[in-house]
């Protein structure tokens, strides 16, 4: 049975669900739960309904396209994404392991495969941490790393409880629905875009990952005294702002020096009080995001954050509350997935490396219930999270042949 990757039709509705979007294109804006979110979770399940797959949605927002096979009782084979957008995004990031996982399950009803195994296509809510703080929220819950009741206490920037907004949004069941056992699924495949730049320097069409690096992220508060700019001297401040700078400052500096290029650490928030020109900052709001394939080095780094924190606070008269928002463990993807996706790729005679994945992404937590493993595709210059973030067709149809063809494997 040969496989065929509908080119054409991939790409024109990777371009038609980008234009579903709160940003003008080429950006890309989908909150989760908003009106254009809804609409984009609308057009694909007509997407998968044309597939003739069956549809179903659980209390998060969860989507499950199932296409079921000989035994429908044994646990299925799954693959699947997001389209949840952050700001000013692209659009390709998780898209690709979404309409890809569409695309792929479509080739193999074409080429007259009948599966063993049912095959699962999931999209999964707010894999992007923009509207509730925390990202991975759907598999978060899927996998029980997020309790429903944890989950609850979540707001967005208004004050909105995630109870309020998915409800509002038209999802009426209880969260405790949503977690799964363990074996529910025989295996979980995620395609993805790499969101790094190794792929494409080494030339090599497909990197499958057997190691997904352990997240971390925590809010700091800075508190000093505030003041007029001319009326307060040099030697009475107690400036949040430079108290700040010279803690993200020493954040980055503990990240380089850590004795591995796998630990990395980013400060991608800084909210200023009362952000006025001729007044002192007296309130400052940090979001640290610290990051590494060893669980052991990645808390050793945030221990030497927190011991930075009680210095520059002693030192400069302020203080710094810290707020921890996720710690998560890193995972290894499972051999024998690794193995098969290998076999595939041989199979059709593409290249591939092994490689890490530092973003982390849902399968980190799809991994705690499943077997799991990714794979990923070069995107241009390693750009993500911007408007010309790109993949080739030529590069998304070959991600999507061999998972087409690993979901064969797996299925029979």
């Amino acid at each position: 049975m040969n496989l065929e990757v509908d080119k054409q039709r991939l790409i024109s509705e990777i371009e038609e669900l980008s234009l579903i979007s709160d940003a003008e294109a080429p950006a890309v804006t989908r909150i989760v739960f908003t009106p254009t979110d809804l609409r984009a979770r609308a057009w694909f399940l007509e997407r998968c309904k044309e597939a003739g797959l069956a549809v179903r949605q659980d209390a998060i927002g969860n989507i499950f396209a199932r296409w079921n096979g000989q035994n429908s009782d044994a646990p299925a084979v799954a693959t699947g994404s997001h389209i949840d957008a952050i700001p000013n995004a692209g659009k390709y990031d998780g898209v690709v392991g979404v309409l890809g996982g569409l695309e792929a399950i479509r080739a193999l009803q074409q080429s007259g495969f009948n599966p063993k195994r049912s095959i699962e296509l999931i999209l999964f809510t707010s894999e992007e941490p923009t509207r509730f703080g925390i990202g991975c929220l759907g598999s978060r819950l899927l996998s029980g790393s997020l309790s429903a009741d944890a989950a609850k206490k979540l707001k967005d920037k208004e004050g909105a409880t995630i109870e309020q907004v998915r409800r509002s949004a038209g999802f009426q069941g209880k969260l405790e629905t949503v977690k799964l056992p363990a074996g529910h699924y025989q295996a979980f495949l995620e395609l993805h875009i790499e969101q790094g730049p190794l792929l494409e320097q080494k030339q090599i069409p497909l990197g499958i990952v057997n190691q997904i690096a352990a997240p971390s992220s925590f809010q700091l508060f800075i508190e000093g005294a505030g003041g007029h700019a001319g009326g307060v001297l040099m030697p009475d401040r107690r400036d949040a702002l430079c108290a700040a700078s010279e803690l993200i400052l020493a954040i980055e500096q503990q990240a380089k020096t850590s004795g591995s290029t796998d630990t990395v650490a980013t400060v991608g928030i800084c909210e200023v009080f009362p952000g006025a020109v001729n007044s002192i900052p007296s309130r400052v709001h940090l979001s640290v995001d610290i990051r590494d394939t060893d669980l052991q080095r990645r808390d050793s780094l945030i221990a030497t954050v927190d011991a930075s924190c009680h210095a520059i606070a002693a030192k400069r008269g302020v203080t710094i509350r810290q707020e921890l928002v996720n710690a998560d463990a890193p995972a290894d993807c499972a051999p024998d997935i690794v193995e098969t996706l290998s076999e595939s790729c041989r199979k059709h005679g593409l290249p591939f490396t092994n490689m890490v994945s530092r973003a982390y992404h849902d399968s980190l937590f799809m991994s705690r219930i499943a077997p799991t493993a990714m794979l990923f595709i070069p995107c241009h210059n390693g750009y993500s999270h911007r408007p010309d973030e790109y993949a080739s067709p030529e590069d998304i149809v070959r991600g999507t042949l061999v998972l087409a063809e690993t979901l064969r494997s797996l299925a029979s």
